[in-house]
């Protein structure tokens, strides 16, 4: 079978998108999901995004969520984040592992990735692909389809000025998750 060229411009678009995402802090939420209560603080989680290889060395890409407590039920509820639920890595690799498991076996999607500087084993992309979620929107880019999750965050992340952080509602935007920020 004929291994799928990576174009070294899309290798270091998804680099470049996923390293611009660390450190951000997701924090806002509208109501409590249970009973529709007003949130408060509680503290902050440090959650993984990402890893990717740079240099030939290992670095988790991380981003910052809020806890809120309701003030009404007092549970703990999570900000908006870019994660899909019971997932550990953000949704725009995710969508990226389905996105690529379309045309791919598991093992050759994780290669891929790999290639791209974006590390996932092949029994999570596995997980990821089979996973009942709807259909990923992708376009074909460099001659691959890729989702266009990570097209518009890095659109986003081509678009910032140097130094700053990219904003976490335009991330969440960017990820498809608006419905989290709706305030």
């Amino acid at each position: 079978m004929k291994k799928t060229k990576i174009p070294p411009m899309l290798a270091d678009l998804v680099l470049m998108t996923l390293v611009t995402c660390d450190g951000i802090l997701f924090e806002e939420a509208a109501a409590c999901p249970s009973c529709g209560g007003e949130l408060s603080g509680y503290d902050v989680k440090r959650k993984q995004f990402a890893v990717v290889m740079e240099q030939g060395k290992k670095r988790v890409i991380s981003v910052r969520v809020r806890r809120l407590r309701c003030r009404d039920c007092r549970q703990i509820t999570y900000a908006g984040q870019p994660f899909y639920p019971d997932t550990r890595i953000g949704s725009p690799i995710i969508d990226l592992c389905r996105t690529l498991g379309e045309t791919m076996p598991y093992g050759r999607v994780a290669s891929f990735l790999a290639e791209t500087g974006v590390v996932v084993d092949r029994w999570s992309v596995r997980n990821y692909v089979r996973g009942k979620t709807l259909p990923v929107p992708a376009a074909d880019m460099f001659g691959v389809r890729v989702p266009l999750s990570l097209v518009s965050l890095s659109t986003l992340a081509g678009t910032l000025p140097e130094g700053r952080r990219m904003d976490a509602r335009a991330v969440l935007a960017a990820c498809g998750h608006p419905s989290k920020i709706t305030l």
